[in-house]
C-alpha cells in the first residue's frame, strides 16, 4: 500500500471506480481501503451519497499514471508529489496560557490561593499556572488589588484555569529548587542512636548516697530503771 493516502480517500475511490476501469486492489491500495470495502461502493452499498472526487483536477494523480495502471494490473498508483511547496512553520515559544473572559475574574482568587497553600512557587511558575501578570501577583500578594477585599482563595484546577498535571509539576520543580532549611544554632536536635542508646557513664560525684542507718538500740539496759517502772506499774490490790 502507498504510504501516504489521497485527501478524500472514499470519494476518490468512488470517482476512480466510476471513472476508470482500475482493479478493486489497485484502487484500495491507493486510497488506502480494504478491497472488499471498494467493491460495495462499486456495488452501491458503501458510501451510498458521497460525490466522488477527481484526483488528476486536485493534482494528486496525473493521467498518465492512471492510464499506465489500466494497462497493467500489478502496477500500484503513486500519489503525485505536490508542485507547490509549503514554508515550514517555525515552533514558537510557547505565550502564556489562555483564560476565558468567564473565567479571568477568578484569576486573583486563584493567585491568592497558589500564595497560600504554595509559597515555594516563583511568580513566573504563577504567570505560567493562571495565565496573568507580575503586576497582579504583586497587587494579590501585597493587598493593594483594587478587589482585595471579596477576594477568596481558589483552587485554580478546580476553577479551570490549569490542570492538576502541570500544578504538580510546578510544585515539585519549585520544591527541587528550594534549598534544604538547615537548624538553627540552639534548636532541638535529635541525638545520634549510639549517643540515645548508650549506657550512662557512672560518676562519683553522682553516685547514689547510702540510706542512713538508723543508730542501734543500747544493748546495755539499766536494771534500775527498769525496777522503778515496773513499781509504778503495779496497782495497790497486788500490794
Amino acid at each position: 500500500m502507498s504510504q501516504t493516502g489521497p485527501l478524500m480517500p472514499k470519494a476518490t475511490a468512488v470517482w476512480l471506480v466510476d471513472n476508470t476501469s482500475l482493479s478493486f486492489e489497485q484502487i484500495a491500495d491507493f486510497c488506502r481501503l480494504h478491497p472488499l470495502e471498494v467493491k460495495g461502493i462499486a456495488d452501491g452499498e458503501v458510501a451510498a451519497g458521497i460525490k466522488g472526487f477527481d484526483p488528476v483536477s486536485n493534482n494528486q494523480l496525473t493521467r498518465e499514471e492512471i492510464e499506465c495502471a489500466e494497462r497493467d494490473p500489478d502496477y500500484r498508483l503513486k500519489l503525485a508529489q505536490s508542485k507547490v511547496k509549503l514554508p515550514e512553520v517555525k515552533r514558537t515559544k510557547k505565550g502564556p496560557r489562555y483564560t476565558p473572559v468567564s473565567r479571568r475574574h477568578d484569576r486573583p482568587n486563584a493567585i491568592l490561593w497558589l500564595l497560600r497553600n504554595h509559597p515555594e512557587l516563583k511568580d513566573a511558575s504563577i504567570m505560567r499556572l493562571v495565565g496573568t501578570t507580575k503586576t497582579t501577583i504583586g497587587q494579590v500578594r501585597e493587598r493593594t488589588h483594587w478587589n482585595s477585599s471579596q477576594l477568596q482563595p481558589m483552587d485554580p484546577v478546580t476553577l479551570g484555569l490549569t490542570s492538576q498535571i502541570d500544578l504538580d509539576f510546578e510544585v515539585q520543580r519549585a520544591a527541587k529548587d528550594r534549598p534544604e532549611t538547615v537548624a538553627a544554632e540552639g534548636g532541638q536536635r535529635l541525638l545520634p542512636a549510639e549517643v540515645s542508646t548508650a549506657l550512662p557513664e557512672e560518676d562519683e560525684d553522682l553516685a547514689p548516697t547510702p540510706p542512713a542507718r538508723r543508730p542501734a538500740p543500747d544493748d546495755r539496759i539499766d536494771a534500775d530503771s527498769v525496777f522503778a517502772k515496773l513499781k509504778q506499774l503495779k496497782t495497790p490490790d497486788d500490794e
